[in-house]
């Protein structure tokens, strides 16, 4: 008997198909429909607690007199709005001498820690010299301390220069912050260093290596830090209502502080006031917002 078996016939292989997708498995990326609820509820809340309160003031400020701002039932949107509440602020106290004694005051804090801030963080960054871990410590350490516990020495020290009751008083202490320091320490550190190597090799000095290859890499953390230092000197109260006692040398906050005593009993004109002293703040930050964005654009090194 003879068995004859095809081994000439190619065998068949098929390829595998696709695994069978298991339910309720997603990809790395995938965000549930649950999660996706939840981010949404947290970022409302989020933008309820921080635009929430700057809503009520500017609702309050253009509430008419006849409106009740403490009704049981809150409302946003005034049924009488009116500007006539900025006006009344405006014919009280001399707010346009109060805000150009503010903008002197954050003119002053804004150039000292843009030009000392960048000095600092480029020495400390890129130089070489003794003491420097010592000096990065120090400035480390001044942010431990709560600016209530320097603030008398400041003043004596404010007052021995024959600065007290002066706008440049007020502005001094604040026009170098160990933040700002910190923070161009930071991006200056960040950039390669085989640049300021090929910049010293080419016989560049500090001087030039800062203007032409540290600063145009860093215009973002600039835009960062004149931002902080306008919205730190226009906020401050403390520090100007001790330097400060000729009221024509008032800054905003200190001289709105009349209508918290004169018309406690009619929040409309404390809200008017309080949006007049926010609005320089939204432009500031509306101007250089779009520098901050393109600056870490533009601040990657190009070959």
């Amino acid at each position: 008997m003879t068995v004859v078996t095809d081994l000439a016939r190619p065998a068949v292989v098929e390829a595998p198909g696709p695994a069978p997708r298991r339910r309720g498995t997603s990809g790395f990326n995938t965000v549930s429909p649950r999660e996706k609820v939840v981010r949404y509820v947290l970022l409302a809340f989020v933008l309820l607690i921080t635009i929430g309160p700057f809503l009520w003031q500017l609702s309050t400020s253009l509430k008419g007199a006849g409106e009740d701002v403490y009704s049981q039932v809150p409302r946003l949107l005034p049924s009488q709005p009116t500007f006539a509440h900025y006006k009344e602020v405006t014919d009280t106290i001399p707010v346009w001498d109060y805000a150009r004694n503010s903008l002197v005051v954050a003119f002053f804090v804004v150039f000292g820690n843009v030009v000392g801030a960048s000095l600092a963080g480029f020495a400390l960054s890129r130089l070489q010299f003794r003491g420097r871990r010592i000096v990065l410590g120090l400035f480390l350490a001044t942010l431990v301390l709560p600016g209530e516990v320097t603030i008398i020495s400041q003043y004596v020290t404010v007052r021995e220069f024959g600065l007290a009751n002066t706008l440049f008083g007020v502005a001094l202490p604040g026009m170098i912050g160990a933040l700002n320091v910190l923070l161009m320490y930071n991006a200056f550190r960040s950039l390669p260093v085989e640049v300021d190597q090929a910049a010293v090799v080419d016989g560049a000095n500090a001087w030039q290596r800062l203007i032409y290859i540290g600063l145009p890499s860093v215009r973002g953390t600039i835009s960062v830090v004149a931002i902080f230092a306008f919205i730190g000197a226009w906020d401050d109260f403390l520090w100007p209502l001790i330097v400060l006692t000729d009221p024509n040398k008032y800054t905003l906050t200190v001289g709105l502080q009349y209508l918290s005593g004169t018309f406690t009993n009619n929040p409309r004109l404390i809200a008017a006031g309080t949006m007049i002293a926010f609005i320089p703040i939204v432009i500031v930050f509306a101007t250089l917002q779009r520098f901050f964005f393109k600056g870490v654009e533009e601040g990657a090194v190009k070959g």
